[in-house]
């Protein structure tokens, strides 16, 4: 069942979004080239989450463009876009009632029709993928919070997007638990999956990325290579958050 995914770009371009009189996303820009991963950081309520959301059209943006491969999917059905990038949040949203195997497969057998055989092998690859395919009968409730995380990245991946959104994604989890989700997302980058990585894990961010976006105030104030990023900040904004959270 493993197809190999062509990743693409993606950009946003001048992006705003209101909600009533407060603006929160201030003409924002972002190119991820094909393949790469870029980590988002920046103080709680600078857009990060919200920039994320209007990515995927969970929010339309007010002005702006979004293109995957160069072309732009403002056009596009919502839903159609939304099987093209994957999103993980900070909480995992998992439907109780349901095993691990469901969780992963519901989607994928609804959208892509696919038999009860084909999601069942679909679902035990992508749950062998984040190491979980010894849970896959149990209910989400019997599992730890960094288990039922990495459940919700096999469901995400299930779809075979083309793009992987995280947000926040460590941010639920006990201390112990978030180095193996932050493994899991790096091998994603490694394997060449176009990502997006809200996070506040600055180590993370400086290995793993390939780029790193500074927002404040709904604005995009510094992007770049990490090590430039980290060691050579350019705006007095930068330097204070780096001086806070490292």
């Amino acid at each position: 069942m493993a197809t190999q995914i062509e990743p693409v770009s993606l950009t946003g371009t001048d992006l705003h979004l209101s909600f009533g009189p407060n603006a929160v996303l201030r003409g924002v820009d972002i190119d991820v080239p094909a393949g790469t991963t870029a980590a988002v950081i920046g103080p709680s309520g600078s857009g990060k989450s919200t920039l994320l959301r209007t990515l995927n059209r969970l929010y339309e943006p007010d002005k702006g463009d979004i293109l995957l491969d160069g072309r732009s999917v403002l056009g596009d059905n919502p839903d159609r876009l939304r099987q093209r990038i994957g999103m993980v949040f900070q909480h995992f949203n998992l439907f109780p009632h349901r095993t691990v195997l469901d969780n992963v497969t519901l989607a994928p057998r609804k959208l892509k029709k696919l038999s009860a055989e084909q999601g069942r092998e679909l679902g035990l690859e992508q749950l062998e993928r984040v190491g979980l395919r010894h849970k896959a009968d149990v209910r989400p409730g019997t599992l730890s919070g960094g288990q039922q995380q990495r459940v919700a990245i096999a469901r995400a991946l299930a779809m075979a997007p083309q793009v992987m959104f995280f947000d926040e994604a460590t941010s639920a989890l006990d201390p112990e638990l978030v180095k193996g989700i932050l493994e899991l997302i790096a091998d994603l980058a490694t394997e060449g999956m176009t990502m997006v990585v809200v996070t506040h894990e600055m180590g993370f961010a400086r290995s793993t990325a390939d780029a790193v976006v500074f927002m404040d105030h709904g604005q995009v104030v510094e992007s770049g290579p990490p090590e430039r990023i980290f060691d050579a900040a350019e705006t007095e904004r930068l330097q204070r958050f780096l001086s806070q959270v490292l």
